[in-house]
């Protein structure tokens, strides 16, 4: 008896932590520094793909720019970093604020890690993911404005009633064909919208070429 009250007592707990009200994003910062261009750094992969860094920052504009901001020409940037010596993410994203600013005279920089991208196997399924975190950073203050992380993945909303023998024949062949096709390109899309598109929860807020720009609920 114990047992079954203490087991209602921990579902009962679970059920209110589940309806409890996620906490607002602190958006002072942001909206103090209302940035309205920003600058894409070369994404840090830690992932095992070696595309994952470009995978992901061909795919960071337009979610940007249709938030409202002006977002510098990623490969301009990356050549501009080439042209001084620095071809890898670790070197790019350590350069300062101040100098950053120095240089392209932006606002704010996007710094992001790609954790998640690639094709992987797992016995009786197959899912090519990709995660992504960012942070914006003010290029004057040197201050923090926003973070946040997305995840897209192939396999979501996939269901397979084809027995045992039929899911580990589709999983080789999803595998196969992701890789080959690199799927994860597209999946960093979908990932790149739902990190940095304006207007969804605890995300960035609207630029200043957006109609919505500072018409956000408070």
């Amino acid at each position: 008896m114990r047992h079954l009250i203490a087991l209602t007592g921990l579902v009962a707990t679970l059920l209110l932590a589940g309806c409890a009200k996620p906490v607002d994003y602190d958006y002072s910062a942001f909206r103090q520094s209302q940035p309205k261009s920003i600058l894409v750094l070369l994404p840090q992969n830690s992932s095992p793909d070696v595309n994952a860094s470009h995978g992901v920052l061909s795919q960071v504009t337009l979610p940007l720019a249709e938030s409202g901001y002006y977002v510098f020409p990623v490969a301009v940037v990356e050549e501009v970093f080439k042209q001084n010596g620095m071809t890898n993410a670790h070197d790019i994203q350590g350069v300062s604020a101040t100098k950053l600013r120095e240089i392209f005279s932006a606002d704010a920089a996007l710094y992001l890690e790609v954790t998640d991208y690639g094709a992987s196997y797992k016995v009786i399924s197959s899912e090519s993911r990709v995660t992504v975190s960012g942070k914006l950073v003010d290029l004057k203050t040197g201050q923090q404005l926003w973070s946040g992380s997305a995840t897209a993945s192939t396999a979501e909303g996939n269901s397979n009633n084809n027995g045992i023998f039929g899911m580990l024949l589709e999983a080789a062949i999803t595998q196969i064909s992701h890789t080959l096709t690199d799927k994860s390109y597209d999946v960093a899309g979908v990932t790149s919208m739902r990190l940095l598109s304006a207007g969804r929860p605890s995300g960035i807020l609207y630029g200043p070429r957006s109609p919505k720009y500072g018409k956000e609920a408070e």
